[in-house]
């Protein structure tokens, strides 16, 4: 059977995207896993499929982890996927809606950018009661659609990204399902740079959206920066969090606005 698929990235963080939506693909764990596979597979960060929707939106969004595994979101891949299911009609829209595990969200083209109203943030948690050796850091936590850890550091050029987020990841204190790991430095008040282990990767990928997200709003919580905030990612581009704050620890109208860019159209044997 030939899987007709998309490649893209957002801000580094790369996707296989696919047209599900007469739901004739039905891939299974070992598929998605070997889809995304750097050497034998196409490679890729994780797999985006484009379903009908359920529930009034224009589609229904399921992204998969380069493990197999679905998870409830991503920001980077909701751009792409934003940025590709505007290219489904011939009308083109400005702004697309979609389901995903996390919620009803929304994506603006804005010029070569997406724009992502993304679901409200939960389960605050600041100054957690745990460490892992060799870092000497607080860390916080916070769900912007997915589960983050974030510590600042004071550098990040020297970091062990790979053991340390994975002691995270693997740490009891977020058994059984795990966490992404996310490390910043602050450059200026308004301007941080991060670096992040996904969980489902299993590895530090070149951005990722929620834990751009986690990251700025942890920073805002600690030191009252302003949205929006700008955010440095391992991949090179410079990407925006805007925020409006409701109480203590909460927050609405959450956005993350970069690039989702498509990179090349193929078919592969599966």
């Amino acid at each position: 059977m030939l899987l007709h698929f998309y490649k893209m990235n957002g801000a580094g963080n790369d996707f296989i995207v696919i047209d599900n939506r007469d739901l004739s693909n039905n891939l299974d764990t070992d598929t998605i896993a070997a889809l995304c596979d750097r050497h034998r597979g196409i490679g890729a960060d994780g797999l985006l499929a484009v379903e009908p929707a359920e529930n009034g939106a224009d589609y229904k969004f399921r992204y998969y982890n380069a493990d197999g595994g679905e998870a409830e979101m991503c920001g980077n891949g909701a751009r792409c996927f934003g940025r590709f299911t505007s290219h489904l009609t011939e009308e083109m829209p400005e702004k697309v809606s979609f389901e995903t595990i996390a919620g009803t969200l929304d994506a603006v083209m804005i010029g070569d950018d997406v724009r992502i109203a993304m679901s409200t943030p939960k389960d605050l948690q600041l100054n957690l009661p745990i460490s892992i050796d060799d870092l000497d850091a607080k860390m916080h936590f916070i769900n912007t659609g997915v589960p983050h850890v974030v510590s600042f550091v004071e550098s990040l050029d020297e970091l062990d990204v790979f053991n340390h987020g994975r002691d995270i990841r693997q740490h009891s204190h977020f058994a059984p399902a795990g966490t992404n790991a996310n490390f910043a430095k602050v450059l200026a008040p308004d301007h941080i740079a991060i670096r992040t282990y996904e969980r489902g990767v299993e590895d530090e990928t070149l951005a990722c959206g929620t834990g751009m997200v986690a990251c700025a709003l942890v920073h805002h919580l600690l030191t009252g920066a302003p949205s929006p905030i700008k955010v440095d990612v391992e991949g090179g581009d410079t990407l925006e969090i805007g925020f409006e704050k409701t109480g203590d620890d909460s927050f609405t109208n959450v956005t993350l606005t970069g690039p989702a860019d498509f990179v090349f159209e193929g078919e592969i044997e599966i």
